[in-house]
């Protein structure tokens, strides 16, 4: 399938697990949680619990790593029927702590990548998160030269890209976003009539998955690596 990236003119970037490691933490996080709460549930019952405390609270705490530690401190509590530790509670708060001070571990080819493109287009990020994370993450990568605006969203629907390229005077067509996400980064680009290249992460949250009948017939690219695209922009 040939894609024509003639008219592009911005590339948008998504961040966690495009630019740099992020789910990694938090599987880890989740379980070293998983083993915190043993004695009340099985560590397979506390991956599904935390994934539903962590989607009902989306609209309340967004994502990021505060409503992570907010929702794995609810459900200590709730498993525990009221009787978790402040000790268990306390070691929580560092595991979050630690997420949000973790080194910036850029993935491979990015700087390499940004540089080169960023001479003949306008770069943006445009990801989710809690907004201070994301500027401090940002600022530690040291990639913060490279883009002209930088856009942290409550949600990535294909509204609240319209509202972006809008408000940044983009067309839709002269826009392609790259990112790790079908559900966030590909499928609503596409839908509103931008392009979209897909490099997928080795780990997915459960709440970005798609199904096969989701994407089926969805024109967009999937490299492995983040320099696989530059063979597009010779």
């Amino acid at each position: 399938m040939e894609v024509d990236y003639s008219n592009i003119k911005v590339i948008g970037f998504d961040a966690d697990d495009t630019l740099w490691v992020n789910e990694t933490y938090f599987r880890e996080a989740e379980e070293e949680v998983g083993q915190l709460l043993s004695h009340y549930e099985t560590p397979n019952k506390i991956d599904q619990e935390l994934f539903r405390m962590e989607i009902e609270n989306l609209p309340t705490y967004g994502y990021g790593v505060k409503g992570f530690i907010l929702s794995m401190i609810e459900l200590a509590v709730e498993l525990s029927n009221g009787t978790v530790s402040n000790a268990i509670i306390s070691r929580i708060l560092v595991i979050g702590k630690d997420m949000i001070n973790k080194p910036i571990e850029l993935l491979d080819g990015v700087e390499e990548v940004l540089k080169i493109l960023s001479k003949d287009y306008k770069l943006i990020v445009a990801t989710k998160g809690d907004l201070l994370d994301q500027e401090r993450k940002l600022e530690k990568s040291g990639l913060l030269k490279y883009f002209h605006h930088i856009e942290v969203l409550s949600e990535k629907h294909d509204t609240n890209y319209i509202q972006l390229l809008k408000r940044l005077d983009i067309e839709p067509e002269s826009f392609l976003m790259i990112g790790n996400s079908l559900k966030s980064d590909i499928l609503p680009l596409v839908k509103i009539g931008s392009k979209a290249i897909h490099v997928p992460f080795h780990t997915t949250w459960q709440h970005e998955k798609v199904s096969k009948q989701e994407s089926n017939g969805v024109e967009y690219k999937t490299e492995h690596s983040l320099t696989e695209i530059l063979k597009y922009f010779n």
